[in-house]
């Protein structure tokens, strides 16, 4: 008997899958940026005031796109940074982040993370333009 449980669980490593639609690693992606001071905001979305819903909500992957392998992922942000901060603490941040919270959560191995910035402004400049 022990041997056919055996057999049947083998059987199941070999032909079982866990995937991730790159949805689910964009939101994981922009619920980290969430929580990185200096980064206001990614292509258009306010990284402050992104509220988790049940359904999808196309904001969340804005200005983040990613690649997805079986054991792997690569990330690109695009994003605009609050003046006067220091740009390469703002994109370690984000690296480590991204970094725990998927391979914690999914098991992935965050290979690359690009952080493409298109713009610096004040709080206020950004509160302004998002009002």
């Amino acid at each position: 008997m022990q041997a056919a449980v055996n057999d049947t669980q083998e059987l199941l490593k070999t032909n079982s899958r866990l995937t991730f639609d790159d949805y689910v690693i964009q939101k994981i992606v922009s619920l980290c940026a969430q929580d990185v001071d200096g980064l206001l905001g990614m292509d258009g979305n306010v990284v402050d005031s992104i509220s988790e819903t049940f359904g999808r909500d196309e904001r969340v992957s804005k200005g983040i796109k990613v690649d997805v392998g079986e054991e792997q992922v690569s990330v690109d942000v695009t994003g605009i940074l609050a003046y006067d901060v220091d740009a390469r603490e703002v994109f370690t941040t984000l690296q480590q982040r991204v970094s725990n919270a998927i391979e914690r959560m999914t098991g992935l191995q965050l290979i690359a993370l690009n952080l493409n910035v298109t713009d610096i402004m004040t709080r206020r400049e950004w509160q302004k333009a998002n009002t």
